[in-house]
């Protein structure tokens, strides 16, 4: 009998998670019960609530179908600067996996914060952070203005926003899957989520609403906030503009994938050469499998459709 690891679980059920949303608990438009509302009409099972520098208990808004995930976005701006426009920036989601544990010192240490040029004052806040039981996302380096050196040393980052549709909407920079491989390639091991940052500024079926555009997809034995944290730190997810992936797992050294029907997969590693299956002009596809040799460093799947939306796999260092 041939040996199978699954890189998504065999096991439970996908629960469609936004990750990453501002209600008016700072800079957003909906209150946080509209925001529920909203999103469970669209099939979402979660939302991490991730006001501006305020970390909030939103147990209230969790029932047997739908769980809110406490959560604060931690803005560190440049100094020295007074035209926001060009300013660059630190955004980091803190989302909490255990609203019970260190409640008081959570709310405590988000302020004082350390100044943009610190990276070693940077590092040591996720630390402390991490510490207290949060996980850590990095959050869209093109809106933010930084470049590589910016990013290249932080430490402690559960997870990697490759897409973040309200920048996408915004300004066209909302999808940084070259980053997440840089990261990748000097060794770094961490997740990759979509996720729509939304403010919900303009009506819902505006083109330029920020809402339902990126999401993750997250495997767990059943919808309890302390399951989908087990998932979370587990990677037990994969990430989607649209495309869903059914099935990723290695068979005897073939990496076998399963998603909607799409024009093309490919398989990046740490190397130059993708794995890669694209479909005839005017056809789809819904599965493609790989002979792996074992040198590839990490790999990682990419699900385009015909209209260009991408779902993306974790990295899987190999």
């Amino acid at each position: 009998m041939s040996q199978i690891k699954y890189l998504l679980p065999k096991e439970g059920e996908f629960y469609k998670t936004n990750l990453h949303a501002h209600t008016t608990v700072s800079d957003g438009a909906f209150t946080p019960e509209q925001m529920k509302s909203e999103y469970m009409k669209k099939g979402y099972s979660a939302i991490a609530y991730t006001d501006h520098n305020k970390l909030t208990d939103h147990n209230d808004l969790c029932d047997e179908s739908f769980i809110a995930i406490n959560g604060f976005e931690c803005d560190i701006y440049e100094s020295g600067k007074s035209d926001f426009a060009s300013m660059r920036t630190y955004h980091l989601n803190f989302l909490d996996t255990d609203p019970k544990e260190n409640t008081q010192a959570k709310i405590d240490s988000i302020w004082p914060r350390p100044a943009y040029d610190d990276m070693n004052g940077i590092n040591a806040y996720i630390e402390k952070m991490n510490s207290l039981g949060f996980l850590t996302t990095y959050n869209h380096p093109y809106w933010s203005l930084q470049n590589f050196d910016d990013i290249k040393i932080l430490k402690g980052i559960w997870a990697f926003e490759i897409y973040n549709h309200g920048c996408e909407v915004e300004g066209l920079n909302g999808y940084a899957p070259q980053t997440y491989d840089e990261l990748l390639r000097l060794g770094n091991s961490m997740y990759c989520v979509m996720t729509d940052d939304n403010h919900n500024h303009n009506p819902l079926d505006s083109q330029y609403n920020d809402s339902f555009g990126g999401f993750t997809m997250i495997k767990a034995e059943s919808l309890s906030y302390e399951n989908i944290i087990k998932s979370m730190k587990e990677g037990n997810f994969y990430c989607s503009m649209s495309p869903q992936i059914h099935e990723l797992y290695i068979e005897e050294n073939t990496l076998v994938v399963k998603c909607d029907p799409v024009q093309s997969i490919f398989v990046t590693s740490s190397h130059r050469i993708c794995h890669r299956c694209i479909a005839p002009a005017g056809e789809t596809i819904t599965s493609a499998s790989y002979k792996l040799t074992g040198n590839e460093g990490y790999i990682r799947v990419t699900c385009k459709t015909t209209d260009g939306k991408f779902a993306n796999s974790n990295a899987y260092f190999i």
